[in-house]
């Protein structure tokens, strides 16, 4: 080393910033902002509180914001569903309906057999027995009214 060059200053760098030297740089720049602050302590205060009082307001009123939009759309969610609720009823009466209608119309046309094979049975009782043709079955062959017997 030399004499001449006067004293050496040797500077040794961490590898990888660590959070407690951000905290630490933090903390000195605000007691420095502080320190060189051109209001009061007192003015400080005061602004700081009326900053809180309009960051509260700004998110209440966020809050409200959000909470009206919710229920807007909470209340379009249930009228869709009400009326999903109201398409399956209606689809559910027109099914019960048409259910009826087809038994009804059934029921009549059942009676309506009934009613001519008893009119041909009583037909069939009174007529002379006709001769067997070729293709009748054993139960055509049956003399009316001996066909269960």
């Amino acid at each position: 080393m030399r004499d001449d060059e006067g004293p050496t200053i040797v500077i040794e760098r961490e590898r990888g910033g660590s959070v407690g030297s951000f905290l630490l740089g933090a903390l000195m720049g605000a007691g420095l902002a502080l320190l060189f602050a051109p209001q009061s302590g007192a003015e400080t205060q005061e602004d700081i509180r009326t900053q809180a009082r309009k960051l509260k307001a700004q998110a209440e009123a966020r809050v409200r914001a959000v909470q009206e939009e919710m229920e807007s759309r909470l209340e379009e969610a249930r009228a869709g569903v009400q009326n999903r609720i109201d398409g399956v009823r209606s689809a559910v009466d027109s099914g019960r309906q048409a259910a009826r209608e087809a038994r009804a119309d059934l029921e009549h046309r059942l009676d309506q057999s009934k009613t001519a094979y008893r009119a041909g049975v009583e037909a069939a009782r009174g007529a002379p027995p006709r001769p067997p043709r070729a293709g009748d079955s054993p139960s055509e062959l049956a003399e009316p009214g001996t066909e269960g017997a």
